[in-house]
């Protein structure tokens, strides 16, 4: 019988056991690449396992120049002269169509048009139009694709910074970061998934907090690890005097033994995660001093990021930091830049953001792409909705302000699989509704988790008896954004 079902399947028992080896050491390397591949499934999902993408990816990472407070779309990227014709006319009620508005202005009995104090030209191939105050984006518009089109649920601040960065304006939901990691996870066992870097500006700023930033019901490991722009670029990773290295491995031993001991009494997840953070935590002080020392960048750097990139805590030494850590295997890197909300003093304030901001950003991308990193990592910019096309209050050409506008508002992404040198949405001649291809909020994150190889309804996690995702219960993938 042996022999018949040996010669049927032309194979013996050495040919079986040689195949059947290499199939073991198959498995136990996937096991070691990535840990979660033979964890168990639930019955009610068929997502894959935690680690790998749905589908191959253009973007193996992201970083998102978050600029919070709501940066005018009109002194930056939304060229309308019309404004500058109708200067001083109300707004017509046709085209407001009694949006609800913020208490700031809701109670104005003139909505007066006010167009920008700034000049715009047209740029590189695609001919977009950049406002004067943004001269090194403008010489990288064949990298990006501009997003003309954003809006947002939200009027308000907090309420809209918090539904742009956990899909949800209530607070204890995850964030976009935390999510990719949860579903990617690190490509450097030495350095956390997801990192924040924060800076400000000389304008108007809006608080961020650690919500933005948070792993909601999500494992601690996935919360985003804020870098300081102090002498300790991670709070409380050094050890302490009289502490050496030697002695910190062994009370993190003796430590884990007691976590695991709580943890065979209470089945509590927390536990494993505290245990792996303080395991991640004495990796990381290797890896970060080295990571963050930005002096030993060479000179041709510096000048393309500018002198402050040597200033820790700017918008420009964060920036070179985001590409030091995107490219030593950090999933989502996330820069806040504050000081963007112009209610007042448009004239004044916006030039010293811009400026903050403008030639580090466009460094970049370019240090980047040289590097031969930009394909395959998407940047982000933008903020949390835009501004009205009207003034807040008394205009003149010298001084007005603008108040808060959801409908419509611009944000660009470059590399990472988009669409380079493009324009994407179209709004009406005031530019205040949009008239062709909207992107939402859930839009927005459906595609980004598509670039990054995931399934944006898939990527699921259940939590008191729900089904949770960053895109909720809603959200398409934009085609039209995608190379």
């Amino acid at each position: 019988m042996n022999e018949f079902i040996e010669n049927r399947l032309n194979v013996n028992r050495r040919h079986f056991l040689g195949k059947a080896a290499a199939g073991i050491g198959s498995l136990a390397l996937g096991s070691l690449l990535v840990p979660d591949l033979f964890r168990g499934g639930d019955e009610e999902s068929d997502a894959l396992p935690l680690g790998i993408s749905h589908f191959a990816p253009k973007a193996k990472r992201v970083i998102y120049l978050f600029q919070n407070g709501a940066p005018s779309q009109y002194e930056s990227f939304e060229y309308k002269p019309m404004l500058n014709k109708l200067a001083g006319q109300d707004l017509p009620d046709s085209i407001r169509k009694g949006q609800r508005l913020t208490g700031m202005t809701a109670n104005q009995a003139k909505f007066p048009l006010v167009g920008s104090h700034f000049q715009f030209k047209q740029y590189g191939q695609s001919g977009m139009w950049i406002s004067e105050l943004f001269p090194n984006i403008a010489n990288i518009v064949d990298d990006i694709c501009m997003i003309k089109t954003m809006n947002t649920e939200a009027i308000n601040h907090d309420p809209a910074l918090t539904f742009l960065q956990t899909g949800a304006q209530q607070g204890n939901r995850p964030s976009m970061g935390a999510w990719v990691s949860y579903g990617l996870g690190s490509d450097n066992k030495n350095l956390p998934a997801f990192s924040v870097l924060l800076s400000r500006g000389k304008g108007n700023g809006q608080g961020v907090y650690s919500k933005l930033w948070t792993n909601g019901f999500l494992d601690s490991t996935h919360q985003g690890v804020v870098f300081s722009s102090g002498e300790e670029p991670i709070l409380y990773l050094n050890n302490p005097e009289g502490t050496d290295r030697t002695s910190r491995r062994k009370m993190l031993d003796n430590l884990a033994e007691l976590n695991n001991m709580a943890y065979d009494d209470f089945g509590d997840p927390e536990i494993k995660a505290k245990v792996q953070q303080y395991e991640m935590a004495y990796r990381m002080q290797t890896a970060v001093p080295e990571l963050t020392d930005l002096s030993k960048e060479p000179d041709h750097i510096i000048k393309m990021y500018g002198p402050e990139c040597l200033v820790p805590g700017t918008f420009a030494a964060n920036c070179l930091l985001a590409r030091k850590l995107s490219e030593a295997g950090v999933r989502f890197v996330q820069l806040y830049h504050q000081g963007w909300d112009q209610h007042g003093n448009m004239v004044g304030e916006m030039p010293l953001q811009a400026r903050d901001t403008d030639r580090a950003s466009a460094a970049l991308i370019t240090d980047l792409k040289q590097r031969g990193l930009l394909d395959e990592t998407l940047v982000i910019w933008g903020g949390e909705f835009g501004r009205t096309n009207y003034s807040q209050g008394t205009a003149t050409k010298d001084n007005y302000g603008r108040d808060h506008h959801p409908r419509a508002y611009c944000t660009w992404m470059a590399g990472g699989g988009v669409k380079p040198g493009t324009v994407y949405g179209e709004t009406d001649e005031f530019g205040y509704n949009v008239v062709r291809d909207p992107v939402n909020i859930h839009d927005f994150h459906a595609t980004v988790m598509h670039l990054m190889g995931l399934n944006h309804e898939k990527l699921t996690y259940k939590h008191l008896g729900r089904r949770y995702r960053l895109t909720d219960v809603a959200g398409k993938v934009l085609p039209g954004l995608m190379a």
